[in-house]
């Protein structure tokens, strides 16, 4: 079942970014189909987030797709170089999203090889949200895209069952903005799954 814009549009974004665990990411672009299960995310809670493109509600031209009704994509190019998938949350103009950072491949892996370019190894396919981006052929042009309809992108619930222990919370990846927000555990992932990111040890 594809995830209905009713799933995005919760206020709870941490929720959501808990929820996706499990789910499974699906793209497809020029007749090829790629897909797997999301087992890392990061959420961002807009103007409240120092860690947020949103923090103080900023608005720019680069930004302008979190301030949209949930269930579409915020996508962004970091350091000039890496693309990145966000899924936006919550009502219109307030600005949450949740980053996808790593997926475990299930369907079109030689599709996704050949997009990394590389012999890159599968644990390492989709792990972290640049090299998930190049695997599932999202660039910034896909930015703003429904996610409620099966088209060029859209998430799935395809009966996994998590429980709470399954599930570690663990400080952000990568940002640099100031405390609690540095460290605060935002970041959730699916405990002793292989294709998780490196990232911050978990929170006791």
């Amino acid at each position: 079942m594809i995830l209905p814009k009713e799933f995005y549009t919760r206020e709870d974004t941490l929720s959501v970014a808990k929820d996706l665990l499990g789910k499974y990411l699906f793209t497809a672009l020029d007749g090829k189909l790629t897909g797997g299960m999301i087992v890392e995310t990061e959420a961002y809670i807009g103007p409240l987030d120092a860690g947020s493109h949103a923090f103080n509600n900023r608005r720019t031209t680069r930004n302008e797709t979190m301030y949209a009704e949930g269930g579409v994509t915020y996508m962004y190019i970091c350091y000039g170089i890496h693309d990145m998938l966000n899924v936006v949350t919550g009502a219109k103009d307030s600005s949450h999203a949740v980053l996808i950072r790593a997926v475990e491949p299930r369907v079109g892996i030689d599709i996704m090889q050949q997009r990394r370019g590389e012999n890159i190894p599968l644990k390492r396919l989709c792990s972290g949200p640049g090299a998930l981006a190049r695997a599932f052929g999202l660039k910034k042009i896909h930015d703003g895209m429904d996610m409620s309809s099966r088209n060029t992108i859209w998430i799935e619930d395809q009966g996994t069952i998590l429980s709470e222990a399954d599930i570690k919370a663990s400080g952000r990846v990568g940002l640099g903005c100031s405390e609690p927000y540095f460290s605060i555990p935002w970041r959730f992932y699916i405990d002793r799954n292989s294709f998780v990111s490196r990232g911050p040890k978990a929170k006791s």
